[in-house]
């Protein structure tokens, strides 16, 4: 990846991140994170992974209300984000941490001794 990118890609996490806390009332989306964003060569589109934290409930209405206002999202990081081209955003859910979470608590699991010895 290309240096360019690298920056544009630290600078929309950063702005999304901060955008998305504005604008998202956490009482009914819960906490959202801005994991990583995947940006185009062209710059032309950009995936956001995004961790989502709270109720399952919550969780389910955070993917709904970004979906509903990614245009919205989408307009704020053109307004502060100065690019040719404003990527047009994809939202997707990033269950990594999740993921590694599991598979720490599974290694606790394995390595606590048994009272069989």
């Amino acid at each position: 990846m290309s240096l360019r990118l690298e920056r544009v890609r630290e600078l929309l996490k950063r702005e999304l991140g901060e955008i998305i806390r504005r604008e998202l009332p956490v009482n009914e989306a819960g906490l959202i994170s801005v994991n990583d964003v995947a940006v185009s060569k062209d710059l032309q589109s950009a995936t956001v992974f995004v961790g989502l934290f709270g109720k399952d409930d919550q969780k389910k209405r955070a993917l709904t209300l970004l979906d509903n206002n990614r245009k919205r999202i989408q307009g704020l990081v053109g307004k502060s984000v100065v690019l040719k081209y404003t990527p047009q955003l994809r939202f997707v859910v990033d269950e990594s941490i999740e993921r590694g979470n599991r598979v720490l608590k599974i290694l606790d699991e394995i390595e606590k001794p048994t009272n069989e010895e």
